[in-house]
């Protein structure tokens, strides 16, 4: 079985939302999954989390994080931007 890379979205929930802090909540959360966590501009000074997390090849893999990262507190939104096989 191979592995998947899967590169998520993650909004706050509110602009007030310390980014930073969320980055390290994000990273504690998926552990030794996560490749990659980057801050990116949306718009109007809105930012959003770009993670990327490895992952087996299997069914609801990439389903479980994304529910993993939605119960992060300060997580408004989760959004799967792409899905690569490594």
């Amino acid at each position: 079985m191979g592995k998947v890379a899967v590169t998520y979205r993650i909004l706050p929930e509110e602009a007030g939302v310390d980014v930073g802090g969320l980055e390290s909540s994000v990273r504690s959360a998926l552990g030794g999954a996560l490749r990659d966590v980057a801050v990116r501009p949306i718009a109007f000074g809105l930012k959003a989390l770009e993670a990327t997390v490895v992952v087996d090849d299997a069914e609801g893999q990439a389903e479980r994080i994304e529910e993993r990262i939605r119960g992060i507190a300060g997580v408004g939104e989760v959004e799967t931007l792409g899905m690569s096989l490594l």
